[in-house]
């Protein structure tokens, strides 16, 4: 039997690696002569960076930057020289992890230090960026980042204006003379799971701005600003980010690496399969085990497991999802394609209790599948 164990981490409780060694050692209980392939996957959020590590083989580079309130932070992204790239998560340096809750405040945050930690990768010599951008506390378009890399934003007196959200409806120049020049010799990829337009009632202002601090008012004040931006965006690039599904992830930064960086948007997913070339090593296999914390209605569309099993069908390979817990219904299971769905808790427990006993469980759980195979 040829097993790949593909799972997510579950938050809080298991990293993805240590899914792997449960389930490894479980199934080894059954078939002693298994051949047993662990990828640990991820699709941008939480852990990302770790399982992105475990595929380029890349060094942790820490530097100095701004965090999203313009205060000097110790950063961190992954470079590979062997692979002259970068992995990049923009919650290092302008996620919401790094504020209090009192601190909120998307009007006046900035994804600058982001951008400082490209330039730092662009000094490197890289070739290709990977950027991920879960988790910010920025509704700024991406302006910041921008910045940092060399653009300069105007307003109508042709002074330099202060890269926040607040200040995107001044502008109405942008300067490309100053640009990092090893930006265009850069491959760049963006891990991004939305579809949000860049403003408007489903833009980056209106959903988003108001879990990271924003009033009623600046939250019109930042749509409008991206307004703004997008007008000057399309007058100076001729892109119209309105109509680029994902521009408004992230505050707008998916919007603001397809125009600053010129990067393209893909699924987290998709981008970390690809690094672990699963497609390919997958082949052959008689079952794809995967899983994360919570098995829901949104881990179908874009999640890890939705990536697993999209790869599976094209091949024909049955899938096993072993879980945390488990709020699916059967209809949505076949609907989905996954063969086996089950969840890892043993007993009457609490939650504590349940993530405590998880690798256990799921070493439990494993050893059961694998008689039921035999």
């Amino acid at each position: 039997m040829k097993f790949v164990i593909a799972p997510d981490k579950f938050k809080g409780s298991l990293t993805g690696f240590e899914f792997c060694n449960a389930v490894e050692e479980g199934l080894h209980m059954v078939f002693r002569d298994a051949e047993i392939i662990k990828m640990p996957l991820a699709d941008g959020g939480d852990g990302t960076i770790e399982v992105v590590q475990h595929y380029i083989e890349g060094e942790k580079v820490n530097i100095t930057v701004n965090d999203p309130l313009f205060r000097p932070i110790q950063a961190s992204y992954l470079y590979s020289p062997k692979n002259q790239s970068a992995y990049i998560e923009m919650a290092e340096a302008s996620g919401l992890k790094l504020m209090k809750n009192t601190e909120l405040n998307c009007a006046q945050s900035s994804t600058f230090g982001t951008g400082e930690l490209i330039a730092d990768a662009l000094e490197k010599g890289v070739l290709e960026i990977i950027l991920g951008i879960g988790g910010s506390a920025t509704n700024d378009g991406g302006m910041g980042m921008a910045n940092a890399l060399g653009y300069r934003f105007l307003n109508s007196e042709n002074e330099d204006l202060k890269p926040v959200g607040a200040n995107l409806i001044n502008i109405k120049k942008i300067d490309t003379s100053k640009i990092n020049p090893r930006l265009r010799e850069v491959k760049v990829k963006v891990a991004c799971d939305v579809t949000n337009p860049f403003y408007g009632e489903h833009g980056a202002a209106k959903v988003y701005a108001a879990q990271k601090g924003a009033s009623k008012e600046e939250i019109e004040h930042l749509d409008n600003g991206l307004r703004n931006f997008a007008e000057v965006i399309l007058d100076k690039f001729g892109v119209d980010l309105q109509k680029i599904k994902g521009s408004g992830a992230a505050g707008g930064i998916g919007g603001g690496a397809i125009v600053f960086l010129e990067g393209g948007l893909t699924s987290g997913i998709d981008l970390i399969k690809e690094l672990a070339n699963f497609d390919t090593i997958i082949e052959d296999t008689d079952w794809i085990i995967t899983g994360e914390g919570k098995l829901d209605e949104q881990t179908l569309s874009g999640k890890t497991i939705a990536g697993v099993v999209s790869s599976a069908s094209q091949k024909n390979i049955p899938v096993a999802a072993l879980c945390g817990s488990v709020n699916i219904s059967t209809r949505e299971q076949e609907k989905f394609g996954l063969k086996y769905v089950t969840s890892i808790v043993r007993g009457v427990s609490t939650l504590k209790e349940a993530m405590d006993s998880s690798y256990d469980n799921l070493v439990n759980t494993s050893f059961n599948f694998a008689n039921i195979l035999k």
